[in-house]
């Protein structure tokens, strides 16, 4: 059989990056690691391809080529998925829809001809034989969450690697937390399940062999879920780094009680961890007991912070505006929060009630639902009738978005995030910096609405912060994508 794998558009968001990406000549900003996976567990025989609908374009001849059309997505890619299958439907080719927005959404509002729900590593075979046959059922759903150590290496021969920027592996599913909000422990579970050590070191060796040189996304949900084996994990990466001469520099996201385990960040810091993505969700501690964000409870914040930057890890946050507690202070206090923080990279979003989470079950039970949203939590549109007033809410999101992500205020946190962490790139820029470099200057140096500022900063990183310079402008060219689309949200309609 001939399998299309197809990975549907994102929308423009502060998590598309696709600003930033324009400067280095890349069309996203990772590849999609669940359907190269996918493709590794189908029968040997069967023809593949796949489509990044995010790098390139689908086209007639692709579905004409197809025998069956396999689509993998979030819930804030449910448009573009749901125009994909109509579009398959025309043409009478059959489909087949996982990830997670199969464990967000109900089968019939996908339209298509088969779901598969949860999982896939032990439902594959079974529906790949029963396409064969022409038996398959219209849904499959995984008897249970399957070891790690049955997911095979991604299939990288399906991708174009030069055209992202980063590429992705995964060591580990589930959280042992339980926050509220979050659908990842409701799809994924609370008890950690991590790959063998060797097997993660072979997903390193197959990127290694492919020429694939810079950042790694580990894109597990809670890389430190469980602290035992993340050790020997690290012992073993930082040695493979070692002898391979450091060709990567890993990211990852987090639970903030990592800030409590110096010697588990040493050992990030030994196997080249630069960046970690932490759920700070709210200074707010009321708001984090009644989410049950209780990790986050009982400490200083934003000592936790500075704990975890002084290993030099970037820290990048979430946050969200929204919950039941929020008082009308909530806004001045995040911004003066995200300013001390010397977080640059601050995701503030609205607060989505995710389908299948808790959250959503009691706002049902309440009777404040109003429908099952887009999953797009930086946009404007509220999927539920919050406490605050629903237009005082998005007013005062909208301003924390404009006073974090002026240029002064973002290039203040840039440069304490430099002093911090002092992070330190390549000496040697190559071809797609030097390109990145040369837009920035054009961009926001000479065409730019604020170059004063750039210049300013541009000149403080190239005196103070010499060794940290390219780190510097990568985050110049990051801000270029925030203020884009913060300009784009705060001048929406309501």
């Amino acid at each position: 059989m001939n399998a299309l794998l197809v990975y549907p558009r994102f929308p423009d968001t502060y998590w598309s990056f696709r600003y930033a990406l324009s400067f280095q000549g890349k069309r996203a900003a990772q590849p999609p690691l669940g359907l190269m996976t996918v493709a590794a567990l189908l029968p040997a025989p069967w023809k593949r391809r796949l489509i990044d609908t995010n790098v390139e374009r689908l086209k007639d001849s692709d579905l004409a080529w197809a025998d069956v059309v396999m689509i993998s997505a979030m819930h804030v890619q449910q448009e573009d998925a749901i125009a994909i299958i109509r579009r398959c439907r025309a043409r009478g080719v059959r489909t087949v829809v996982g990830g997670p927005i199969t464990s967000s959404l109900p089968a019939q509002d996908l339209e298509a001809d088969h779901i598969v729900i949860g999982e896939a590593e032990d439902i594959i075979a079974d529906l790949a034989r029963e396409l064969e046959d022409g038996t398959a059922r219209p849904v499959y759903e995984a008897a249970e969450r399957p070891a790690m150590e049955r997911s095979p290496l991604p299939d990288l021969s399906l991708i174009r690697m030069k055209r992202y920027s980063t590429m992705t592996v995964q060591y580990s599913r589930g959280c042992p937390f339980n926050c509220e909000f979050c659908d990842i422990i409701e799809i994924y579970g609370r008890r950690p399940r991590t790959k063998p050590v060797a097997q993660v070191l072979a997903e390193f060796d197959q990127l290694y062999a492919r020429g694939w040189r810079g950042p790694v996304f580990v894109v597990d949900d809670n890389f430190i879920g469980n602290k035992v084996r993340v050790r020997e994990l690290l012992r073993a990466v930082a040695a493979w780094q070692h002898e391979h001469g450091h060709p990567f520099r890993f990211i990852t996201e987090a639970s903030l009680n990592l800030s409590d385990d110096r010697a588990l960040l040493q050992s990030m810091k030994e196997a080249g961890f630069a960046s970690v993505f932490l759920g700070i969700e709210t200074p707010d501690e009321s708001s984090l007991a009644a989410t049950q964000k209780l990790q986050n409870t009982r400490r200083d914040l934003l000592e936790s912070i500075a704990a975890i930057q002084q290993y030099g890890i970037e820290v990048m946050g979430g946050f969200i505006l929204g919950f039941d507690t929020d008082r009308e202070d909530i806004f001045d206090r995040l911004v003066d929060f995200i300013q001390k923080s010397a977080i640059p990279i601050a995701m503030v979003g609205l607060l989505q009630a995710m389908p299948g989470t808790q959250l959503f079950r009691r706002l049902s039970r309440e009777g404040r639902i109003l429908h099952s949203g887009g999953g797009n939590n930086t946009g404007c549109d509220l999927n539920f009738l919050p406490r605050m007033n629903a237009a005082r809410l998005v007013e005062g999101y909208r301003s924390v978005l404009q006073r974090i992500y002026s240029r002064e205020a973002y290039y203040e946190r840039v440069r304490a995030y430099l002093h911090r962490c002092r992070p330190q790139y390549r000496a040697n820029m190559n071809l797609g910096q030097l390109r990145a470099l040369f837009l920035s200057i054009l961009r926001q140096g000479v065409l730019g609405r604020a170059r004063l500022s750039y210049w300013k900063f541009v000149l403080l990183a190239a005196t103070r912060y010499r060794k940290s310079f390219g780190a510097a402008m990568t985050m110049a060219v990051m801000g270029y994508h925030f203020q884009i689309m913060t300009d784009r949200i705060a001048g929406a309609e309501n």
